[in-house]
């Protein structure tokens, strides 16, 4: 649906005839209350155009499109609807997450999940598209952003994806180096997925250290829980817990 500004104008002088009407008296009051009526519905007619294709698809599919959201789009989508408040028409996100890679004796293994080692791998960003007819049988830049806990921008890519009618699949083509990346720490991560530059779902999911990190904390820890209790001031465990906390963000 969109306005047609090219009417504007003569319905501007319609207007102002009806308002002589009005104003001189001449109409009784069941003929000006019709007057107003029909400008309006003409008005209506002028200004509005309703995109046929839209009418066709009706309601009754974007409605059965929600339905099947995941609880994680539901949520991604959400959040981006905080933030903003256009979203690209005949597009429901269905499934939003990440795959992480992970090197075992058995081989390469894949798993989605909301929680990432960083003694995995790497992790690739994924979404579900729901497409409906108007929206479909055109070319579309899907774009992935990871962002650290401290709110970095670690991951960009970006795909050129032809979107078909109905239910699509879209992988990002790159991974996020994970094990053995120093540059990366652990915590609350996000997850943001764009349309043509609108943001369509934001997905928070949690970043683990690696075991090595972990082996250093711990060692680290009962090193200063020992030299605490040669000394005379002993440290509480809430201090300890919050000198780790510190050595972990580094």
């Amino acid at each position: 649906m969109r306005l047609r500004r090219r009417n504007v104008l003569w319905l501007a002088i319609i207007g102002a005839l009806v308002a002589l009407v009005l104003v001189s008296g001449a109409a009784s009051t069941e003929v000006a209350l019709a007057l107003i009526a029909l400008f309006g519905v003409a008005a209506f007619a002028s200004l509005v155009e309703i995109d046929p294709r839209a009418l066709q698809a009706g309601p009754g599919l974007s409605s059965l499109a929600r339905m099947r959201m995941s609880p994680q789009a539901r949520e991604a989508a959400e959040r981006a609807r905080r933030r903003e408040a256009y979203a690209p028409p005949g597009l429901t996100l269905l499934d939003v997450g990440l795959i992480s890679l992970h090197t075992s004796a058995e081989g390469m293994l894949m798993r989605r999940s909301r929680t990432i080692s960083l003694d995995d791998n790497g992790v690739r960003p994924y979404l579900t598209l729901q497409v409906e007819p108007q929206a479909a049988d055109r070319h579309a830049l899907v774009r992935f952003e990871i962002l650290d806990a401290s709110g970095q921008t670690q991951f960009v890519h970006e795909l050129k994806t032809y979107l078909r009618d109905g239910e699509m699949n879209i992988l990002a083509d790159h991974h996020l180096p994970l094990a053995g990346n120093d540059r990366l720490g652990h915590g609350d991560w996000d997850l943001r997925v764009y349309v043509d530059g609108a943001l369509l779902g934001v997905l928070g999911f949690t970043v683990t250290p690696s075991l090595e990190a972990r082996r250093r904390q711990i060692a680290g820890a009962a090193e200063r829980l020992a030299q605490a209790g040669d000394s005379d001031d002993a440290l509480t465990l809430e201090e300890l817990m919050r000198m780790q906390n510190r050595e972990a963000r580094q």
